[in-house]
């Protein structure tokens, strides 16, 4: 049989009683400081933190990247330096890529954000949306242009991140 310990509050060694853990309401958990509640998680999970004014809290969940990737755009493969549950990308042609999500997002409400290292300063290069693409909870695609939206280009750095909610 595991050992059980029943308590409401733990605090701190020095015997104020203003920071601590307190465990007395049912189904959360608050991290208290100074007599100020810091940090509550919910018994689904939903963690919310004081911000850095002290005065709002930000929810953890939903204040997190939930995909992102940095990749070479001429390489053969579109190759991942570096990633958050990203599957792989694929290089769908010159200038457009398209992200594979690995822990599908809940709907295709959430933000996605794209970026590049300009391969040439002088040619006005810049990243967008195909218009013609249809945006779902599993795939991002993005499209590098040089100049015009006509003249799609390959990018030696492309960067995708996208924020809300995983299924």
């Amino acid at each position: 049989m595991a050992s059980e310990i029943k308590v409401d509050t733990i605090v701190n060694a020095g015997g104020d009683n203003d920071t601590g853990i307190d465990l007395a309401t049912n189904d959360q958990i608050l991290l208290k400081v100074a007599n100020a509640t810091k940090l509550t998680m919910n018994s689904t999970g939903q963690t919310t933190i004081v911000g850095e004014g002290g005065t709002t809290t930000t929810s953890v969940q939903q204040g997190l990247v939930k995909v992102w990737v940095n990749f070479d755009g001429t390489a053969s493969s579109a190759a991942a330096r570096d990633s958050f549950n990203v599957s792989g990308m694929v290089d769908s042609g010159t200038g457009l890529y398209d992200v594979t999500i690995n822990n599908n997002m809940a709907n295709d409400d959430y933000a996605d954000v794209s970026d590049m290292k300009d391969n040439d300063y002088g040619n006005r290069s810049f990243l967008g949306k195909q218009s013609n693409s249809t945006k779902t909870t599993s795939n991002i695609r993005t499209a590098s242009y040089k100049g015009d939206p006509n003249g799609y280009q390959d990018n030696e750095e492309v960067r995708v991140l996208a924020v809300g909610d995983l299924a």
